[in-house]
């Protein structure tokens, strides 16, 4: 019978009775005494008769079976070995490892009462001198360490083995919480510094509650010293743009002074958190009072004349620290806050930049006056025109490319305005053209006095300059509406490639609408400033009073007759309204039709009264211009007015005039009509000649439209008011 042959339970008994018979035990105590009738072959039974068996095993077996049953029982034996050497081992083993254990625990039992004892004689009774040795090395939170640590001693043991020790202690704690109270209360510690000193006076069981509001008072206080500086944002700038130029530079002090008061303000958020478990309120709002600050000085710094790389660097720095204060005041939600703040900072810079673009073609425009006044440019206005060209293109060119950072950046609050700042810069243009077409109109006088155009005509030389100006904005009307316009809403043509998110919501304008109007019209802005600059080429100021060149005139001719009369007599006074005489032209003075032509303002009934005007001529009586001159005063002095106008008429018809000129002239001539009438003898050649300079005005100007009546009356009534009063005044 083999071991693997034997029943589970039989193999258990078997080997409780091998332990049973290595370690001997005595067979009077056994439980289960050996029976005398146990069966023949119990071979495990104490009655067991080795011969009887095999005696028994030798008649009943063949040879055969004897040698199975040899092969068999030598393999129990075999194993029945294996298992009793086993037994012994493991159970050695468990043995000599359970002795070990003992061991051990002697040992540390024995280190354990040697430690008591130790802290008992040392730490104890030496803690007074550690609390002073910690005073006076303002090792506050060392010393409140010490003492927490010993009071469960001082609770069970204070009143008895060590009364004066605890005595000491209470006495050296007692300056500790002074000090301590010091240091939150001083302008000169940090922020950190008095939050560590009330959470240590917290620990030491000090009412704190009491002290809340002056702390939280100076906890407010300091926030002055956390917002942004100028020095902090150029720190910012240098380090964004060159990290090296930062070492031993005077900014980086300021950096890292500026990052440790933020960190020290999150640390002391942190601990009132601790300390006044109610203040989290309090805390939110300072904390978005801060944010709030920071973000108000981006916005400002926003609106120079900036990068849009600047303003992130800036924006980085903000949401850095807005997620410092956010670890410790989640409930605040200080990144939805700022997302608000953000908005407006982004906002308002692309609002900037649009309004610095503006500034800088009105400088380009400046050129005009600049180069005329100071003859510095051969080609003042072709220098002015290509400085306002590129302004227009190639400054709106650089916006885009500029505002394409803003929308490539992965900063999480920009990408969330994304959207956002599409409709900006979509809608900064349409306000920019708009605002620079008005702008065109206010420096050509059209919607204003030439008084109000921004100061930029100070200085110039009068309606010569500002009609100079006006051809080039003219010009520049036409550059923007049949190429700039084009040029910014392609985004697929080198060198423009820029946004085409920007260009794709050009394209979609009409659909969008904004708080100030629709969106950006490519279409709308071309006529606009077509239009714009088809008024321009007709710009048209009506005169405002009669021009200093009649002061003049009538000035020479007063010395002349003053001169005149001291050497010559005074002749026949022969005033008449007609002469018969055989003249080289004829008058126009009567001619209703001219009467109604200067009453009208149609352009083309202008021109076709100017030819009735001619024709009416030749049925007039005839005027003798040029006649004997006769050694007598008014002789003289008609012959000097003569030439005066006739001189007059042939510089007109070597001009070529505006309505604005055509109409100053009509001005000027109808104020001389009656001093030179006074001042001559032949009144019928006066007006003859006056209205011979008011035709050929007409007939060299582009667009011949009159004064009304009305205007000229009262232009010409101020003038002779003015006049009167100059008098009387320097008489």
């Amino acid at each position: 019978m083999s071991g693997d042959e034997v029943p589970l339970d039989e193999k258990a008994r078997r080997m409780r009775d091998l332990l049973s018979s290595f370690y001997g035990p005595d067979p009077s105590m056994s439980p289960n005494p050996p029976s005398k009738f146990a069966p023949f072959d119990a071979i495990n039974s104490n009655s067991f008769n080795a011969d009887h068996y095999l005696n028994l095993l030798i008649h009943k077996s063949s040879l055969e079976g004897l040698l199975q049953r040899h092969v068999g029982m030598a393999a129990e034996i075999k194993n029945l070995d294996t298992d009793l050497q086993m037994l012994v081992y493991e159970n050695y083993n468990k043995f000599i490892s359970a002795t070990d254990a003992i061991k051990r625990m002697n040992s540390n039992i024995m280190g354990m009462e040697s430690n008591m004892e130790q802290l008992l004689e040392k730490f104890i009774y030496d803690l007074p001198a550690r609390l002073g040795k910690c005073i006076k090395s303002e090792a506050y939170a060392d010393a409140v360490r010490f003492y927490t640590g010993a009071m469960p001693i001082f609770k069970a043991y204070g009143d008895s083995s060590f009364q004066d020790c605890k005595r000491a202690s209470e006495e050296a704690i007692a300056i500790i919480i002074k000090n301590l109270q010091g240091k939150l209360f001083s302008d000169s510690e940090s922020i950190q510094a008095r939050a560590e000193a009330a959470m240590l006076l917290k620990q030491l069981d000090f009412p704190v509650d009491s002290l809340k509001e002056k702390l939280f008072e100076k906890l407010e206080q300091s926030l002055g010293d956390l917002q942004l500086k100028d020095e902090d944002i150029s720190r910012c700038l240098l380090m964004s743009n060159d990290p090296s130029k930062l070492e031993n530079h005077p900014e980086s002090v300021a950096a890292t002074v500026h990052e440790a008061s933020v960190q020290e303000f999150v640390e002391a958020v942190r601990a009132y958190r601790v300390i006044f478990p109610d203040s989290d309120k309090q805390l939110i709002k300072l904390a978005q009072e801060l944010v709030t600050k920071n973000f108000e000085t981006g916005e400002q710094y926003g609106k120079k004349r900036i990068r849009a790389a600047d303003l992130l660097a800036v924006l980085r720095m903000i949401w850095k620290e807005v997620l410092q204060m956010d670890e410790v005041l989640h409930e605040s939600v200080l990144s939805e806050f700022s997302l608000e703040a953000v908005q407006i900072t982004v906002k308002h810079h692309v609002a900037s930049r649009f309004s610095h673009l503006l500034h800088d073609i009105s400088d380009a425009l400046a050129k005009v006056y600049v180069g005329q006044k100071e003859g510095m440019e051969e080609f003042p206005l072709q220098v002015a025109l290509g400085a306002s060209k590129k302004a227009v293109l190639q400054g709106s060119m650089d916006i885009l490319l500029d505002f394409r950072q803003l929308l490539d950046d992965d900063l999480e609050l920009l990408v969330k305005l994304r959207e956002s700042i599409l409709n900006w810069v979509q809608e900064g243009f349409q306000d920019f053209f708009r605002e620079l077409h008005g702008r065109f109109l206010l420096l050509s006088g059209r919607n204003n006095s030439s008084s109000q155009v921004h100061g930029v005509a100070e200085g110039t030389q009068g309606d010569r300059i500002l009609a100079s100006l006006v051809l080039v904005l003219a010009q520049l009307s036409v550059f923007i509406e049949q190429t700039a316009i084009q040029r910014i809403t392609e985004a697929n043509k080198p060198p423009f490639i820029f946004m085409l998110e920007i260009a794709a919501s050009f394209a979609g304008g009409g659909i969008r609408l904004y708080e100030n109007g629709p969106a950006f019209v490519p279409g709308e802005i071309c006529r606009s400033f077509r239009s714009a600059g088809e008024k321009l080429l007709h710009h048209h100021k009506e005169p405002r009073e009669v021009h200093m060149f009649v002061d003049l005139l009538l000035q020479e001719l007063e010395a002349i007759e003053k001169e005149v009369k001291q050497v010559l007599p005074q002749g026949l006074l022969r005033r008449h309204q007609r002469n018969d005489s055989n003249g080289s032209t004829n008058s126009s003075r009567s001619n209703p039709l001219r009467e109604g032509k200067l009453s009208r303002t149609n352009t083309q009934k202008a021109r076709s009264q100017l030819l009735e005007t001619h024709l009416a001529k030749l049925f007039k009586q005839k005027v003798e211009i040029f006649t004997k001159v006769e050694c007598t005063q008014e002789s003289v002095i008609t012959t000097i007015v003569k030439f005066s106008l006739k001189s007059l008429q042939e510089f007109v018809r070597h001009q070529t005039f505006n309505r604005s000129g055509f109409q100053q002239i009509q001005l000027d001539i109808q104020y001389l009509r009656t001093p030179l009438k006074e001042a001559a003898e032949n009144e019928a050649a006066i007006d003859f000649l006056i209205d011979e300079v008011s035709v050929a005005a007409a007939e060299r100007c582009l667009d011949p439209i009159p004064l009304e009546q009305p205007i000229l009356d009262k232009l010409i009534q101020a003038k002779l008011t003015k006049s009167l009063s100059q008098s009387a005044v320097s008489s």
